[in-house]
Formats: C-alpha cells, sequence, structure tokens
C-alpha cells in the first residue's frame, strides 16, 4: 500500500490540474466537471454529510474523491460517492481504497446509503471489494452500499 495521507479539502489544491489532464487525456471528465463545479460554486461539497478528500503523496496530490448528497435520490439520507480519481502512476498502489474508506468513515452516520455510478471495470472491482452492491436497471446508479 502507498503511504498517501488522506486529507479533507477545503478549497481545490494546486495539484488538481495534474489529475485534470491526465483524466482528459484518457477521454474521462470527471475531474475536470469536479473542478468547474467547485470554481462555479455548484458543488463546493458543503452540505451537512459532504466531504472531499484528497490523497497526497509526498506533498503532491495524486488522487481525489467526493461526498456528496444523492442528488438523484428521493430519500434525505443517501449519499453519493463522486470523482474517484487517482493518477495513473499511483494506482494499484491502495490509493484509490484509502480515499475510499476515508468516504466511507464520513459516510456512516450523516447516510443510510451509498450510491455511484461507474462504467470502468477496475473501478467497478474496487467497490464491489468494498461491499457495494450492483444496482442493474437503475439510470443514475450502478452500484450501492447500506450502511446501516
Amino acid at each position: 500500500m502507498s503511504a498517501a495521507a488522506i486529507e479533507r479539502l477545503g478549497d481545490l489544491p494546486a495539484g488538481i490540474e495534474a489529475l485534470v489532464a491526465e483524466s482528459e487525456a484518457a477521454g474521462l471528465h470527471l475531474v475536470s466537471r469536479l473542478a468547474d463545479e467547485w470554481r462555479s460554486g455548484h458543488n463546493r461539497f458543503d452540505r451537512p454529510g459532504e466531504d472531499l478528500f484528497g490523497a497526497m503523496v509526498g506533498g503532491q496530490l495524486v488522487g481525489v474523491c467526493g461526498l456528496n448528497v444523492d442528488p438523484y435520490a428521493t430519500a434525505p439520507r443517501v449519499g453519493r460517492v463522486r470523482h474517484l480519481y487517482v493518477l495513473v502512476a499511483h494506482r494499484r498502489h491502495g490509493v484509490g481504497r484509502q480515499l475510499m474508506d476515508r468516504v466511507l468513515a464520513a459516510a456512516r452516520g450523516p447516510f443510510d446509503t451509498l450510491r455511484l455510478r461507474t462504467g470502468n471495470a477496475a473501478a467497478a472491482r474496487l467497490y464491489e471489494n468494498l461491499g457495494f452492491q450492483r444496482c442493474p436497471g437503475v439510470a443514475d446508479c450502478t452500484h450501492l452500499l447500506e450502511l446501516r
């Protein structure tokens, strides 16, 4: 496991641009959406129960993951895992799991259920290893986890 320090982010760190550039080059828009929504004020992860976390290795931001109130759910205690991304050079070293462990710890209490959507097979395996179950047929959710 990599020696990443997982920190709560109160603002977008300077290193976010490296994550944006790498993810965009791979055709993934989740990190640029995170940065754009933060800058516009649309999503600052500042409602009750919400958080944004960064993984730092040697003082460098190498990954991010957020926790929001699920905007697609009708029940009030449903959270959503958002924008999990780890730089390619730091994958398969436990950084994604460390970020998710922190998100799960933060979610316990404010939320009864966590939901997410992914089309990435490796990410799906990570979520399933953490106990998330597939939810086929749900347009806004590929995986969910009951926290109760």
